[in-house]
């Protein structure tokens, strides 16, 4: 199965099934000399463990972390880092009955259609459970921003009709409410709507916002390997995520030139009085924060009648069974930031070359 690597130089690679022994990782290309311990990567795993809240699904999993190679003395060796999260909760009988028939919204139908057979269990690669293997390596990515000053924070921005307002910044809140959100009436309108529709035994879609500061001007390229290109792609990788947009996003399309542009004025350094651009012009960062926002749709695993066709094509109405999120979003704020982070790490690597005077620096000029 191609497809489970993403990057360049600092490469990632997950493997595993939601209902398998366990998932895991592969870095390869992280420096070496990072500071790196499972204790550290820990309370990244945890943001994203299932059981946490009445918003979550019941499965019972500790997500403890594992780090099999590439650390040494609590440091990162410059070789492949190999991180491990056993599964401890399968109910795989839960899911014995959807062998027979394709579930509405899920890739049961498309995976059939491309290998002639598939993991009924819990969606087996298609499982959100993946996401693990993104956020352990993500985790090693922020930890190698922080020493480069650059802070990637994510939060829930929409959830259903409810949407936080501009300027909303109640952080240590929204690190402590079960919804993310950084507006306690945003959190609490969200959570009357949720255990609604949880009543109605359906799901919710939303939307999360990463901002990233700190990252300097020339990060990216101007052709096909756009940090705006890069991230898109990342963040759209995610299970779920149906848009991606970067700053304004589909705002621009009302705007007039005037309004969309970002004039530069010079403080004592070039920046930008506005920032409708999200950070990126023309594929590079410009050294404003960068925006990056992911729409998701509301999990397609509920428990109201739906009607499918069975393998054999016959019509047929299904309720799915098993434990199920009612919502992903706020799961989902550490697997965005953990995608925009790999991706940041691994477009600064490629971009260390850009300039020969920055390879002179690592190398040395020749000698007189």
């Amino acid at each position: 199965m191609a497809g489970s690597s993403f990057g360049t130089i600092f490469t990632v690679t997950s493997w595993g099934e939601s209902h398998g022994k366990a998932i895991g990782v592969v870095i390869d290309g992280c420096p070496a000399g990072l500071a790196l311990s499972e204790e550290i990567l820990q309370p990244y795993l945890d943001r994203r463990k299932p059981g946490t809240s009445a918003f979550t699904t019941k499965r019972k999993e500790s997500d403890t972390v594992e780090i099999l190679s590439g650390v040494f003395e609590g440091k990162t060796t410059g070789t492949p880092i190999s991180l491990l999260v056993r599964n401890e909760d399968q109910r795989s009988k839960d899911y014995s009955e959807i062998a027979s028939y394709y579930r509405p919204g899920h890739a049961d139908y498309t995976y059939d259609q491309k290998y002639g057979f598939r993991d009924y269990r819990g969606g087996g690669r298609s499982s959100a459970r993946e996401t693990i293997a993104r956020v352990a390596a993500g985790a090693v990515a922020c930890e190698a921003l922080k020493e480069l000053g650059v802070s990637v924070q994510a939060y829930v921005k929409q959830i259903g009709p409810v949407v936080v307002p501009e300027g909303a910044d109640d952080w240590a809140f929204a690190k402590s409410s079960p919804l993310c959100m950084p507006d306690q009436k945003s959190a609490e309108d969200a959570e009357a709507y949720l255990h609604q529709v949880i009543a109605e035994e359906d799901s919710v879609g939303g939307v999360v916002e990463c901002v990233i500061t700190g990252v300097k001007p020339g990060v990216g390229a101007p052709t096909f390997a756009k940090l705006d290109a890069e991230l898109a792609k990342a963040v759209m990788s995610i299970n779920a995520v149906k848009a991606v947009e970067i700053g304004d996003g589909v705002r621009v399309a009302e705007a007039k030139g005037s309004e969309n542009n970002d004039a530069f004025v010079a403080e004592g350094k070039t920046r930008k009085a506005t920032n409708h651009a999200g950070g990126i012009l023309g594929g590079i960062s410009d050294g404003d924060p960068i925006v990056v926002r992911a729409t998701f749709k509301p999990t397609p695993s509920i428990a109201k009648e739906q009607q499918t066709i069975n393998r054999d094509g016959e019509e047929i109405s299904v309720q799915v069974k098993g434990r199920h999120d009612p919502i992903v979003v706020t799961r989902a704020v550490v697997v965005v930031e953990a995608m925009a982070a790999i991706t940041l790490v691994d477009q600064m690597l490629m971009g260390m070359g850009a300039k020969l005077e920055n390879v002179k620096k690592i190398w040395g000029a020749p000698e007189a």
